[in-house]
């Protein structure tokens, strides 16, 4: 294979493979509401809220806003207690997923079956839970979705989350590959920021909780991937090495 031609694609997957972002605004709005905690986020705030990669750090993130003055006497019960929320949270959006409340961006699936059919290796480096991920693609691909993936990296294996890019490391030496002859799908300016920190070209597509992102040192920016071939992400990449 031409060492300057693209090789692989890597995939975020909340807000990138699927407008996921609401479901998990309700899941979390719902699992505060299970632990009896007087706390509900609006759309506005977890809007801003996503600027904290990770539910758990997320969850970390507010309670400190709220509570400022919050002291840990032990730390281990109040990890406990994040843990908890978190595993509530991820079985009500599973529920929800299931129910078919969320499905895969314009484009995405007819993108990743080009691209495998062609030769390309496919990679997912996101910051959300393996049980997630799961519970997404087997509903909208079916049960044999990780055919598709060469390697998955995510919370469970890369725990320090984007911008830092040791997810976007780790899935470029599981690759084998240079980050050059790879392409990086995003959707947020942390996503970004994480790729290029492991020297990737990224293609952003932007949601309504992310549009407002500032993208630069993106290849381009785009709504969603819908009218979006393999040919022109080959010809964007090409670009991109050229400049």
């Amino acid at each position: 294979m031409n060492p300057d031609l693209l090789q692989a694609l890597i995939f975020d997957v909340d807000g990138t493979l699927a407008d996921t972002e609401q479901a998990h605004l309700q899941a979390f709005n719902e699992a505060f509401a299970q632990e009896g905690l007087p706390w509900h986020w609006d759309r506005a705030l977890y809007t801003q809220l996503l600027n904290v990669s990770g539910g758990k750090e997320r969850i970390t993130h507010y309670w400190r806003q709220v509570q400022p003055d919050l002291k840990i006497i032990d730390s281990a019960a109040f990890t406990d207690t994040v843990q908890r929320i978190h595993d509530q949270k991820t079985a009500v959006y599973e529920s929800l997923v299931n129910d078919a409340s969320v499905a895969l961006r314009p484009g995405v699936l007819q993108l990743i079956e080009q691209a495998h059919a062609a030769g390309l290796q496919l990679a997912i480096a996101t910051t959300t839970s393996p049980v997630n991920i799961a519970a997404l693609l087997r509903a909208a691909i079916g049960p044999n979705w990780s055919r598709f993936f060469a390697v998955i990296e995510d919370a469970s294996t890369a725990p320090v989350k984007k911008p830092h890019p040791q997810v976007y490391l780790q899935t470029l030496a599981r690759l084998k590959l240079p980050a050059e002859v790879c392409l990086a799908i995003e959707d947020s300016a942390n996503g970004l920021r994480a790729a290029r920190a492991a020297g990737l070209p990224v293609v952003i597509t932007t949601n309504s909780f992310t549009e407002h992102h500032d993208f630069s040192g993106a290849l381009c920016v785009l709504p969603d991937l819908g009218a979006t071939t393999l040919a022109q992400l080959t010809g964007l990449h090409a670009d991109g090495r050229a400049k």
